[in-house]
């Protein structure tokens, strides 16, 4: 599955050498989409074509690409059809994204245009199912989520993972989603101040998180931030999160086992987690833990625990009991097998449930506490990377 990290920018709040400052630094961190509005700006039919060319071509010359926001209304404004693209051939744009879509065959025509622009719908599992079912190529069919500026207002968790796997269902469709900057101040559509998410349990989670949760879920290719501007730290933690969201591994057995065909992983699964350690953590629990690669379970969880058997499959850990005054490991709680018990030695889980402290295991740390969602993420499959 392909990712790319994008940003939005605001014409019409925002000075155009602040928004190609904000471009220039979103490039130096592999940031590859521009989102933004073309019906927001006001304006002339020549003075909107004009003032995008020079965006798209200063876009373009930052190996990004452009996606504008368009509807049917904006068609008629600049004198536009589903079989007359060539306004916006002119411009140069890579991808419209109809806010509104004018429906049935007229999307599947769309999407086939003459002018190799790629289309992207607003999140519409009957549109993704017209478009199927007319026979759009599935690399063809984008879509991207909305924002949501009111507080609790954005998708439930829920539904948003159930669209989603609905939509990806259809095959190998691309699909998008927005994230918050945490940055101060910050601004977008009609005076939003309280960030601009597609999910609202994410609204105020730090933006590497909210992008590892998103991730981690297999479904989404494209996070965009959706409002501006955020801060160099934020987008460089981004690109470290879609650095670390790979599959590798250096561990030779699970790879001859793949390679056999004896168990499948889903590359695009992959839950970054990062942790508070314990105190006493010693040398080779901590290179377990962040070196080995990667950290996978074979099997589908029972209630009680998340266990990842690579780890130990050599023989070689040796991993001496420490003491720990609990009674009994909490979820969220992460645990290697010590030498109480040699067999299981150096085999890495989490606990689900509660889990009685019985001498076989060291607590590693606990999963952070507004991590601990990521935890519905892993099961079978799932590559998990612990992030220090």
């Amino acid at each position: 599955m392909k990712h790319s990290l994008g940003i939005s920018v605001y014409p019409d709040i925002s000075p155009i050498e602040d928004i190609k400052k904000y471009i220039e630094l979103a490039s130096k961190y592999g940031f590859k989409k521009i989102f933004s509005s073309m019906f927001s700006v006001k304006g002339s039919k020549d003075e909107v074509l004009n003032y995008f060319k020079d965006l798209i071509e200063f876009a373009h010359q930052h190996d990004m690409i452009v996606d504008l926001d368009v509807n049917p209304d904006l068609f008629e404004r600049l004198d536009a059809s589903i079989d007359d693209l060539s306004v916006f051939s002119s411009i140069n744009v890579d991808i419209l994204r109809m806010d509104a879509n004018f429906g049935g065959d007229k999307d599947y025509q769309l999407v086939n245009n003459k002018y190799d622009i790629d289309i992207e719908f607003n999140s519409n599992i009957s549109v993704v199912e017209g478009l199927s079912k007319a026979g759009a190529n599935p690399e063809k069919i984008l879509v991207c989520y909305n924002f949501y500026p009111q507080r609790y207002t954005a998708f439930s968790w829920d539904i948003f993972r159930e669209m989603s796997q609905k939509m990806r269902s259809y095959g190998d469709i691309n699909i998008g989603a927005f994230v918050s900057s945490n940055n101060n101040p910050t601004h977008g559509v009609w005076d939003s101040k309280d960030g601009l998410p597609t999910v609202e349990r994410l609204r105020y989670l730090p933006i590497d998180l909210q992008a590892r949760i998103l991730l981690g879920t297999g479904l989404i290719n494209d996070i965009m931030i959706g409002n501006a501007y955020a801060s160099e730290e934020e987008l460089k933690s981004l690109a470290e999160v879609y650095k670390n969201h790979s599959f590798d591994t250096n561990n030779e057995y699970l790879e001859k086992t793949i390679q056999s065909g004896a168990f499948k992983v889903n590359e695009s699964e992959v839950v970054q987690m990062k942790l508070d350690l314990d105190d006493n953590l010693i040398e080779e629990e901590k290179k377990i833990i962040y070196d080995f690669k990667p950290h996978i379970s074979f099997e589908r969880n029972n209630e009680f625990m998340w266990r990842s058997r690579m780890s130990r499959l050599n023989g070689k850990a040796v991993i001496n009991p420490r003491d720990c005054d609990k009674k009994y490991f909490d979820r969220g709680d992460v645990l290697i097998v010590n030498d109480n018990y040699r067999h299981y030695s150096g085999e890495v889980e989490i606990a689900l449930g509660k889990v009685e402290n019985d001498g076989q295991r060291n607590l590693i740390g606990h999963i952070k506490e507004d991590e601990l969602m990521l935890i519905d993420l892993i099961d079978v499959g799932v590559l998990v990377k612990f992030i220090e």
